[in-house]
């Protein structure tokens, strides 16, 4: 057997030293749990002297993970964990965690594949939030709050292109100026708007999609009743790894951001491309904050994002800019979210403190811990001047 194989196998064995100690199996003692995560650490151990050091060291953290959550899980009530890990309800909601995520992943790897880096998707996501619900409003209609705060969202973007692309300004400076003004533009107009009574009560929903699978077992649960938006964000998915894998706008695209000089040999306008690039990426994340607004908290607040733009980018770079990698990565911050809302039976603190699960994977994600990720070669790098 092969060092690679023997590596899955362990990272495999991880997750089932987690997965015995949790309904529906619920097995009850420890040593079980123990013998499962020594038998991953041990295939990890196998992988590395076997030259496969990435996987190994994976079935190892995952031994490690699956010790901790399995030993944990043994020594809980059964009633408890009946409550807190329902999968369908967990799936379910992890799928509407990671929503916003994935539109803001989207929206990053359009701008960062044209080679402009976009920090700026927080600020881009919470403009969606507040002129979609704005806009729903305003009109009594949640198409149309969707289409203004992709407006906003666009109209964000198109001012990240003029200062990156026209002006030649640092890209990180300008997005993080962006995300300040969006934090003031939102502020002022929800306190000018709104003022301290909030959005009304009866704000224009994006509907949910009922699917006729509730006999399925937990497939049922997961999907048989999901918001418009959540089906839209996976579809979005396979829409741009078309467009960016299958079509010539795509490969385009991707030419402006590895080599600009050779593509504006060929004929390629690596302005115009960069301008739609960074206009579609902000379209996206203001699809994401809209969602949050009037898809799923039905309402709007100040800073409401709470930084989900800077995840979605993290989970974009934990993708390695590919669009099925950062829906992974988005499923995997959404899924630390959803366990966080149902650990309180377990401790208030510890769900608490759970919840800062996604910034510590924002944080492993940047810091490159999970191996290298290799940008787009022009990636934040100004046009030089012709």
């Amino acid at each position: 057997m092969t060092a690679k194989r023997v590596g899955w196998a362990g990272v495999a064995l991880g997750f089932l030293a987690f997965f015995v100690a949790v309904p529906p199996l619920t097995v009850r003692s420890p040593l079980v749990v123990i013998v499962l995560a020594v038998l991953a650490m041990a295939a990890g151990s196998y992988a590395i002297a076997g030259g496969e050091r990435r996987l190994g060291w994976s079935a190892i953290v995952a031994g490690l993970v699956g010790l901790a959550g399995g030993y944990a899980a043994t020594q809980s009530g059964v009633a408890n964990l009946d409550r807190v890990v329902v999968w369908g309800a967990l799936g379910a909601a992890t799928l509407r965690y990671a929503t916003p995520l994935i539109f803001g992943a989207l929206g990053g790897l359009f701008s960062e594949r044209s080679g402009v880096i976009n920090i700026g998707l927080e600020g881009m996501m919470l403009m969606g939030a507040f002129f979609g619900a704005w806009g729903a409003d305003l009109t009594s209609s949640w198409i149309l709050g969707l289409l203004i705060a992709i407006a906003a969202g666009a109209v964000f973007g198109a001012l990240h292109a003029l200062f990156a692309v026209t002006f030649r300004a640092d890209q990180i400076v300008s997005g993080t100026a962006l995300n300040l003004l969006a934090v003031g533009i939102t502020g002022y107009l929800f306190v000018e708007v709104y003022g301290d009574l909030g959005t009304p009560d009866d704000l224009p929903q994006v509907p949910n999609v009922s699917l006729p699978i509730d006999w399925l077992p937990l497939l049922g649960d997961v999907f048989g009743e999901l918001n418009l938006l959540v089906w839209l964000a996976l579809g979005a998915v396979l829409v741009t790894w078309v467009f960016m894998f299958r079509t010539p706008m795509g490969l385009r695209l991707r030419s402006a951001g590895e080599n600009p000089l050779a593509a504006e040999t060929a004929g390629l306008n690596v302005v115009r491309t960069r301008y739609f690039a960074v206009m579609t990426s902000g379209g996206l994340a203001a699809m994401g904050g809209a969602f949050l607004s009037i898809g799923f908290l039905h309402t709007f607040t100040q800073e409401m994002t709470a930084g989900r733009g800077f995840i979605a980018l993290a989970a974009l770079i934990f993708g390695r800019w590919r669009p099925g990698l950062a829906l992974t990565a988005t499923l995997l911050f959404g899924f630390g979210s959803a366990l966080a809302g149902r650990l309180p039976v377990f401790s208030p603190s510890g769900a608490v403190l759970f919840q800062a699960l996604p910034y510590v994977l924002t944080l492993i994600a940047v810091t490159g811990l999970i191996g290298r990720s290799i940008p787009p070669l022009a990636l934040g790098r100004p046009l030089p001047r012709s």
